[in-house]
């Protein structure tokens, strides 16, 4: 079944070079003009991706992303002006899985496209154990659930497959590159914005204390670690 992309732009020239694009590729696209609206397409259809333009009337992206998050881990692209640095940190940091600057070639669009769809799709778990627990985190790999003390951390898709490099890899030092590569793809190798905001966006949700963290440590001049639990 083709996925189904939701663009959101207030400028009916960037909804027709999305829509065409996407549709050249085999992708089922629907539109929206305003966050209010694409808000309130997801109560009666199944979304795969969204691509959300930041300035809009009625309700910009960053408001629409954020109500999006209240319900669904539906993987987020945020689609901001060359420059706005801001945009991009602040989208992120509301819970878009990626941003894609304006302008953008149809090859660069496509890519990322692909990139994030890949992202959403839960990696096998299968010959592991079902749960992982460290400290007073647990992980449930057949339903990509993820607990803090028992109570359910909502994470999105980009977010868990972050976490799940850590839980896959206890005790060993992973670099920057690493981690873009494995959960990003290799065209994110040196994007070292997008994971940093991740990284603590991932403490803010599973740490206790986001200054003195246990579950996703950092190396200064290496990389992140999660520590094996002593005893």
């Amino acid at each position: 079944m083709a996925k189904r992309i939701l663009i959101v732009d207030d400028e009916p020239r960037y909804l027709r070079l999305l829509e065409a694009n996407l549709r050249t590729e085999g992708y089922e696209v629907v539109s929206a003009q305003d966050g209010l609206q694409a808000v309130n397409m997801f109560s009666d259809r199944l979304i795969d991706l969204v691509l959300m333009d930041v300035m809009m009337p009625k309700l910009d992206g960053f408001g629409a992303t954020q109500r999006i998050r209240e319900f669904s881990n539906v993987p987020i692209v945020i689609l901001t002006a060359k420059g706005d640095e801001q945009d991009r940190v602040r989208g992120l940091d509301l819970g878009a899985d990626d941003y894609l600057v304006k302008p953008f070639s149809a090859t660069e669009l496509l890519a990322r496209v692909r990139a994030v769809l890949r992202r959403a799709q839960p990696p096998s778990e299968a010959g592991q154990s079902r749960f992982f627990t460290h400290g007073n985190l647990k992980i449930d790999f057949a339903r990509a659930e993820v607990w803090r003390d028992e109570i359910a951390v909502s994470l999105s898709a980009t977010e868990y497959r972050l976490l799940l490099q850590f839980a896959h890899n206890v005790g060993k030092i992973m670099t920057s590159e690493e981690l873009l590569t494995s959960v990003w793809g290799p065209e994110y190798r040196s994007d070292k914005e997008i994971l940093w905001v991740s990284i603590a966006r991932l403490r803010q949700k599973l740490e206790d204390d986001t200054h003195r963290p246990k579950h996703i440590v950092t190396r200064s001049g290496l990389g992140y670690l999660m520590p094996p639990i002593e005893g």
